[in-house]
């Protein structure tokens, strides 16, 4: 008998439940059926697979190897596109402007089921795919595998309120056009390379040069629409004499102009709805609330519709941390940045906006309720808790090789952490592991050290991290979920949902 069968007897009954494979794990929640096939994710051992019952035009389309009236299919590219034709709800989709969204970076491709229940039953949608090129660099992963896990832990939790897919601060057009190819439905427009950071700690007078070199008919647009124009918005008034026109154009002007091509030339023309967020927060300085108030004016007047903008906040958003910085004066600042994406209708996005704790109340509150959080690097922090907890011999080599090459990852990445204030591993008994991730310190050297320790191989080639890694967390698979429903959860709860 085949250790499926059982399986397929309870798939014909309609009676799955999570005992009904024996030693294969069964997610009943996933059970769904189009045109006389039901489908089922069941996992075996290390491998999750779907198992195909019945006849017709799904079970044909679906790959993998069949049996008498079922199908095993491998979570292969090609078989999650016949899961999104058969199945909408397990497509990613664009929500607009109108509902809280968080962005849920899963760097792992396992974090997925977690954070669908943590925002299960919430007024919040989850962009469950959410990854940089830089990251997908570190990970050794593709867009097409971020798509894929996250679509089949949307299956797997049986999750229909829907649920995104974001290409995360993309700089380069043939990055723009894949992610755009691949169905993602957000795009996250990266223009720091386009932002000059040299005009602030320029003299008035090179400020003052370096504009008059730019094209008349540039100049011209700008002072016929700005210059000595006094202008209402968010319950401010934002006035603009030569010398803060100036700053704002030769700081913005080839940013702004890099957004309308962008818009221009793949937003507009996509064949289905994509929400356009527009990133200046990667900058040397804070967004100042004219800055805020010109970039967007500029955006509206030549025709963009735009889903959010981040501006770079006063104080920090470190990776990993909560907020460092004067609360007061982020609460002052926080307040206009909301009521101009109000005022504009786009949301306020919150980048590195994981941990904020401190300031959570006041994001909730400004933009009532309407916001975009991006959050990453916390949920590979609890993957780490997890085995923390249950590996502690896997968590201290992890630990130790981190902290040998905590500088090495610096070059990617802006944080305070400091090595030397983390506690030795010869005093911490396996018990207190966990509580590793407690403390700033080591927070941001294990948060950086991602990528160098996934990839981390002995003289032999073999992985010296990853596959004990992902084996642990895949025997852990629901204690490593309620970590995120624990920690995300908080964010939730803070910011209002």
């Amino acid at each position: 008998m085949s250790k499926y069968e059982s399986i397929v007897q309870a798939i014909q009954s309609g009676s799955v439940s999570a005992s009904a494979g024996g030693e294969v794990k069964v997610y009943p929640q996933s059970l769904d059926e189009a045109g006389g096939t039901k489908l089922l994710m069941i996992k075996d051992g290390y491998t999750k697979l779907l198992l195909a019952v019945g006849a017709g035009d799904l079970f044909n389309e679906l790959q993998g190897e069949a049996e008498d009236g079922y199908k095993v299919c491998p979570l292969t590219h090609a078989n999650r596109l016949v899961l999104n034709k058969y199945f909408d709800y397990t497509a990613p989709r664009a929500f607009g402007t109108q509902i809280a969204t968080i962005g849920l970076g899963d760097r792992l491709g396992v974090a997925s089921p977690g954070h669908i229940r943590t925002v299960n039953g919430k007024n919040v949608r989850p962009i469950l795919a959410q990854q940089s090129i830089r990251e997908l660099n570190l990970t050794g992963r593709n867009y097409k595998e971020v798509v894929d896990a996250a679509a089949y832990a949307v299956f797997q939790e049986g999750y229909k309120d829907g649920w995104g897919a974001d290409g995360d601060h993309l700089k380069v057009e043939s990055d723009i056009q894949m992610s755009l190819d691949l169905g993602f439905t957000m795009l996250t427009l990266d223009c720091s390379e386009k932002i000059d950071n040299t005009v602030d700690g320029s003299s008035a007078e090179a400020k003052a040069d370096k504009y008059a070199q730019l094209p008349e008919a540039v100049r011209s647009h700008y002072e016929n629409r700005y210059l000595d124009k006094t202008f209402e918005a968010a319950g401010t008034t934002f006035t603009f004499d030569k010398a803060t026109l100036i700053d704002n154009v030769l700081i913005y002007g080839a940013a702004i102009d890099f957004m309308e091509h962008v818009y221009v030339t793949y937003i507009k023309p996509a064949p289905r709805a994509v929400d356009f967020e527009i990133s200046i927060d990667e900058t040397a300085t804070p967004t100042a609330p004219e800055s805020h108030f010109f970039v967007a004016k500029e955006l509206y007047s030549r025709g963009l519709e735009i889903y959010s903008m981040a501006p770079r906040f006063c104080g920090e958003f470190q990776k990993g941390i909560d907020y460092i910085g004067d609360i007061a004066q982020f609460e002052a600042e926080l307040k206009i940045h909301a009521g101009l994406a109000d005022d504009f209708g786009y949301k306020l996005s919150i980048h590195s906006g994981s941990d904020k704790f401190s300031v959570f109340q006041l994001i909730g509150e400004y933009t009532k309720g309407r916001f975009h959080v991006k959050t990453a690097g916390t949920n590979w922090l609890e993957a780490v808790r997890t085995v923390a907890k249950v590996n502690p011999s896997l968590y201290r080599r992890m630990h130790q090789y981190a902290m040998d090459h905590y500088v090495e990852a610096t070059a990617y990445y802006h944080v305070n952490g400091t090595p030397d204030k983390v506690k030795p591993l010869d005093q911490v008994s396996d018990a207190d592991l966990p509580s590793y991730m407690d403390e700033e310190n080591a927070r941001q050297v294990v948060h950086i050290t991602y990528g160098i320790l996934l990839q981390a191989k002995d003289a032999a080639g073999n992985s010296l991290f990853k596959d004990e890694f992902f084996k642990t967390l895949s025997d852990q698979e629901d204690a490593y979920a309620d970590s995120l429903i624990a920690h995300i959860g908080k964010h939730l709860q803070l910011l209002g949902k």
